[in-house]
């Protein structure tokens, strides 16, 4: 009887306790979007550089000036800025604590020679560091849509990104434009200054790129992650340079001191992908033979959003976009993680071939502590898509 009053005191008390906890305004969804909060919305665009409250629309010059001259401040001066050529540009800075939301953007110019980077806390190396395009999964420079949940790339090439990123002390995000050309950025970074858990896990972002892959070498997506975290996706901008089906390699996950054999390993890079059979629909045409061609799709968390076929001409090679989010189900790690992927095909005979293929990636992870250093960015000439 005693343990039994003992044990109803505590659920008593737990449930007071939890009904008394504020809810921080973190993880809003549809099951509690009505709970309220002390959290504090706040917003940073080129109509309000540093988010503060009652200054947004105060502009008086701005790249929509001329269009405004006859109506005046507060309409639409400043919708957008200009970063000069081999310049950066800081999009914002926020004192926290607190996280990022969604940004919003719509760069102009060449995706890839626009890099982004986010910065937290007090580092001096950013957490993230990709091209622009690449970033929101268009690495081949062209727009396709996307509807997934951490990614939506709209029509009119709107950039849109959900990943939660959470801060303790700071957020720095910036833009370098490291072409030979002026760029015009629009953009919105909507952000909450709220109570951040003790247990919130630093975002991270990080670009790689080979062209052409060795012979009979792994793609490594990522291979200097040490800490605790959970490894959340990765977007490859794959360009074919052969014939033939590319997606029969195996991707890899090492953890926490795998050496030459992995804990987790797919079974083909379309399976990873979540598709099947070459991501193939078959068809008839009108003479009745049976015919089949690569299927775009996207979804929540995984998409084939991009297909480039070539154009018969000059511009011929076949380039893919490919995301796979683990959302639902995040890979997590004690002490480090590493991710390779073969590239893959066939030659005569039913035997693999080893492909030399152009591979671009994004990986995406959340970890505490420090991160390691990132490996040198390629340069221009190695970002260009040609």
């Amino acid at each position: 009887m005693r343990k039994f009053i003992i044990l109803t005191a505590l659920l008593y008390l737990a449930v007071i306790t939890n009904a008394q906890e504020k809810f921080n305004g973190l993880n809003t969804n549809m099951g509690n979007i009505y709970r309220l909060s002390d959290a504090v919305s706040r917003s940073i665009s080129p109509e309000n550089f540093n988010g503060e409250k009652g200054k947004g629309g105060m502009a008086t010059t701005g790249t929509g000036a001329s269009a405004a001259r006859e109506l005046g401040q507060t309409w639409k001066v400043s919708p957008s800025v200009i970063i000069k050529k081999h310049t950066t540009y800081t999009i914002a800075e926020i004192d926290g604590p607190g996280a990022v939301q969604h940004i919003w953007m719509t760069p102009t110019g060449n995706w890839r020679f626009s890099i982004i980077r986010f910065y937290w806390d007090d580092e001096t190396t950013p957490s993230v560091e990709v091209p622009v395009g690449d970033f929101f999964c268009m690495g081949w420079g062209k727009y396709a849509p996307i509807q997934s949940l951490a990614v939506a790339v709209n029509p009119g090439s709107a950039f849109n990104c959900y990943w939660p990123m959470p801060f303790h002390k700071k957020c720095r995000i910036t833009m370098e434009n490291i072409d030979d050309q002026d760029m015009v950025l629009y953009y919105q970074v909507d952000y909450t200054l709220t109570k951040v858990p003790d247990d919130a896990a630093y975002f991270h972002a990080q670009f790689r790129r080979v062209n052409p892959l060795p012979y009979k070498k792994d793609y490594v997506l990522v291979d200097s992650i040490q800490g605790k975290g959970q490894y959340v996706g990765t977007y490859l901008a794959y360009g074919s340079n052969k014939n033939g089906w590319w997606g029969e390699g195996e991707i890899k996950f090492f953890m926490d001191g795998d050496t030459k054999f992995p804990t987790i390993i797919g079974t083909g890079t379309e399976d990873y992908f979540c598709g099947s059979y070459n991501f193939e629909t078959k068809k008839k045409n009108a003479a009745g033979v049976e015919t089949a061609e690569y299927t775009e799709f996207t979804g929540p968390y995984t998409g084939l959003a991009q297909v480039i076929r070539g154009d018969g001409n000059y511009n011929i090679a076949q380039r893919f976009g490919l995301y796979r989010w683990h959302i639902a189900d995040p890979i997590r790690f004690e002490r480090g993680l590493k991710v390779t992927l073969q590239d893959l095909g066939w030659r005569s005979g039913g035997r693999y071939m080893p492909l030399q293929d152009d591979i671009a990636s994004v990986v995406f992870w959340y970890q505490t502590g420090s991160h390691t250093p990132f490996p040198k960015l390629p340069s221009k000439d190695e970002l260009e898509i040609n």
